[in-house]
């Protein structure tokens, strides 16, 4: 049967039942963003090693001084009944706004001088810091500890003799006539077989069929007209299917329905029995035996078309086959260029990895599982999942599962950068415009207006680092495969 109708088909395997989705999406909105933004983890664990903690320090002039100009600005704005504007007395301000004053003065000064105290031990946070032992009173010094991530330390000596082999990138006829061949089956048509002979291999069977398993009877699986299903009834109730199409040594048929079927006729009737495997894909007849009887009421054969000028022009504007196969030929030669390119650096990055051991940043580590499960809810709400369904999912679980991956993915960038650093590998304003430009047109916005939203959001920086990286993974296939 086919892959369509797998799960109410015990003629069809079903090996895929669970597939994890990603997809990134930077310029998509979905409302599933908000189901999301719950489970992101601001303040994670942070990992010792890369860890760092500063005592920081302001003078109590300057905390007196923030007092004042936080009070001048609330005198001026401040609206209270009873008093003239800009006339309302410093006690009643203090009294009334005592929390709002004091969250306006830390945020005057803990940032100035926590960037004061990295900058003077060189310093570079990777992760927002953590305050804590805050010790702020107008009149004394502002005191506070800030805990941080920093980038790790790690030695990239001989990095240039790690080696791996890069496959030939190059088109073989093979490939080339393979993936033909797929596009013709894959606007192929079904015609009923004429003909009197028995069922072959690539024939399609069309059966109404019963079953019982063990003799005691199954769970309901009535296949409605043309293979639909019905859902599952109560045991002791038999297997029933009507107009049911199974292919004949397909790929995704039970082979004992393939041997069953091979050779019968239109008209005639069968019986055998299936045992299905314990780790059956249709849970309620994993490791049972079912007994069928099984009516053949005809024989389909697939037809693919004939390679011609006509057969071109269905895919597009191509003047004739023979240009059809030349753009398919560079299209494919192109594809497999880059597929190449690509598994040879990741597999080169893992030789790094293994060859390098670091410890990373939980905070990063943290920020790439979102960005994992980000990109896995959008690829869910593209496939129509609701809302309400996603904030029922397990996101602790999902966390976790996403946890080794990411860590890899973090290892792999911070290697690239700093291979990138000791190449001295830069990317130019010409190339982000390029990149922009390629976006514009995948996204359909605006050139400028997505050049003033990238800025506005900081993503800017993050594309040309995007870019560094890729630029030093070809320079590292180039060098070392």
């Amino acid at each position: 049967m086919t892959a369509e109708t797998t799960e109410m088909n015990p003629a069809a395997t079903a090996e895929n039942e669970a597939t994890e989705h990603t997809h990134e999406g930077a310029h998509e909105g979905h409302e599933h963003e908000h189901v999301h933004e719950a489970h992101t983890q601001p303040q994670p664990t942070l990992n010792p090693e890369c860890t760092r903690e500063v005592q920081v320090e302001a003078p109590a002039d300057e905390v007196s001084k923030a007092f004042r100009t936080v009070l001048k600005k609330y005198q001026k704005l401040a609206r209270i009944p009873g008093f003239r504007p800009g006339k309302v007395p410093e006690s009643v301000l203090r009294s009334r706004f005592a929390g709002a004053l004091r969250e306006d003065v830390v945020e005057a000064l803990v940032p100035e001088h926590f960037r004061a105290a990295i900058a003077q031990k060189a310093l570079r946070p990777v992760s927002q810091p953590q305050v804590t032992d805050l010790q702020l009173q107008e009149g004394q010094p502002l005191t506070f500890k800030a805990i941080f991530e920093v980038m790790p330390e790690f030695p990239l000596d001989g990095y240039q003799d790690v080696k791996v082999e890069k496959p030939s990138a190059e088109l073989t006829e093979e490939e080339f006539n393979t993936e033909l061949e797929r596009i013709r089956e894959g606007h192929s048509r079904l015609e009923n077989v004429t003909e009197d002979r028995g069922l072959a291999d690539g024939d399609w069977a069309l059966i109404s069929f019963t079953g019982e398993v063990g003799g005691e009877g199954a769970e309901n699986s009535d296949a409605g007209e043309s293979g639909s299903s019905t859902a599952a009834q109560p045991e002791a109730q038999p297997i029933r299917g009507k107009d049911v199409s199974v292919e004949i040594g397909g790929k995704d048929t039970v082979a004992a329905f393939t041997d069953a079927l091979r050779g019968s006729k239109a008209g005639q009737e069968l019986k055998f029995e299936v045992t299905y495997p314990g780790d059956f894909g249709q849970k309620r007849l994993a490791g049972k035996t079912v007994a069928y009887n099984v009516e053949v009421k005809g024989i389909q054969a697939r037809v693919l078309p004939e390679l011609n000028d006509a057969f071109a022009k269905e895919f597009g504007h191509y003047e004739s086959l023979e240009d059809f196969r030349q753009k398919l030929r560079e299209h494919l030669a192109e594809d497999k260029k880059n597929r190449v390119f690509v598994d040879t650096r990741n597999r080169l990055v893992d030789a790094l990895l293994s060859r390098f051991q670091f410890p990373v940043p939980e905070s990063l580590v943290q920020s790439q599982i979102d960005a994992r499960l980000e990109r896995g809810l959008r690829a869910l709400a593209a496939q129509g999942m609701r809302t309400e369904d996603m904030r029922k999912l397990d996101f602790d679980r999902l966390r976790e599962a996403q946890r080794e991956a990411a860590v890899g993915e973090v290892k792999g960038t911070l290697v690239l950068d700093r291979i990138a650093d000791v190449e001295n590998i830069q990317v130019s304003d010409e190339e982000v415009e390029r990149e922009l430009q390629v976006i514009s047109l995948q996204t359909r916005e605006p050139l400028e207006t997505l050049r003033g939203r990238l800025e506005r959001e900081g993503s800017l920086a993050r594309i040309r680092e995007q870019l560094r990286r890729e630029k030093t993974g070809s320079v590292l296939v180039e060098q070392l495969s």
